[in-house]
């Protein structure tokens, strides 16, 4: 099965101002992101709105997805929902259109047990067909997994790797625990946290900011794996540092929305109850990618 390894953009879904998914927009940003170079793109994650989403807006996503990269890289379908059945549903659904892994967030809200957790994943594991990361957001569900209790998720037959957005102790310790299996990937889902995980051993990251600026995300991940220039990477890490702030500082996924349509790109609309970046955000983002060499404009 495959592991999904580097920079994997968390790609927004753009909807037009009648709250419709746009799915030229949604081409373009695809096209973008592969010309960036980057390796796996995640469709239909939480920066993809997908908790505001219909089944079939969802299954739509995922399938324009497949259909827009076109083989050229690794799609990772977010397949995460409040029923066991729903998720099957979406997972067995990414299998059969040919997307390359699921990502599969923790049970939440109507919290089980760490034996309720196990079953879950192997469950969807078992019965869906494709591989599964494991999306640990614990600032986001209020549920806590163990470096542990993902030690021995990671054993499951069909577990691929971890989404782990959390913090950096709890990230290394999880590497440790896996590090002799070559078959499942930690992934940090935090920029700042990028290189710091690949620095102990991490196998990429999944986040906002590839959507914005691939290329330079993709630079930094080969100097520090292939060229191992870490002063270079460090440079380079820092000078990107305050957009890491910027996607994060107001309500996602607004501010990566805003980013897209600065570069030129449709970003789109955000749904209800979730708002768009502020003018004052824009100004700084237009202030930042313009130092980086981007051509930008407030629209």
């Amino acid at each position: 099965m495959y592991k999904p390894t580097g920079m994997i953009p968390a790609m927004p879904t753009p909807f037009d101002e009648q709250g419709k998914v746009d799915f030229e927009a949604y081409r373009g940003l695809i096209e973008y992101l592969i010309e960036g170079g980057v390796h796996c793109l995640l469709a239909g994650g939480s920066t993809g709105e997908y908790s505001l989403m219909s089944m079939e807006e969802r299954k739509a996503v995922l399938k324009a997805a497949v259909d827009f990269s076109g083989g050229r890289v690794p799609i990772m379908a977010g397949t995460s929902a409040h029923r066991t059945d729903e998720t099957l549903e979406l997972t067995k659904y990414a299998a059969e259109i040919g997307a390359d892994c699921a990502l599969v967030i923790t049970p939440y809200y109507m919290q089980t047990s760490e034996e309720g957790i196990i079953d879950y994943f192997k469950t969807v594991a078992e019965q869906s067909g494709i591989g599964i990361v494991i999306y640990h957001y614990p600032g986001a569900t209020n549920v806590e997994l163990s470096p542990e209790l993902i030690a021995k998720l990671s054993k499951i037959d069909g577990i691929v790797g971890v989404k782990n957005t959390t913090d950096q102790e709890h990230t290394c310790k999880v590497i440790g625990l896996t590090k002799d299996q070559e078959d499942f990937a930690v992934l940090t889902g935090y920029e700042h946290l990028i290189l710091p995980t690949l620095a102990v051993g991490g196998d990429g990251a999944t986040g906002i900011i590839p959507n914005l600026i691939p290329k330079e995300i993709v630079a930094l991940y080969d100097l520090f794996t292939k060229e191992k220039d870490i002063d270079a990477a460090i440079a380079l890490n820092q000078k990107l540092l305050p957009l890491y702030d910027y996607v994060e500082v107001e309500p996602s996924p607004g501010p990566v929305k805003a980013g897209l349509d600065l570069i030129g790109l449709k970003g789109g609309t955000v749904r209800a109850p979730l708002v768009p970046a502020s003018d004052e955000l824009k100004e700084k983002m237009k202030k930042t990618l313009s130092e980086l060499g981007y051509e930008v404009s407030l629209v």
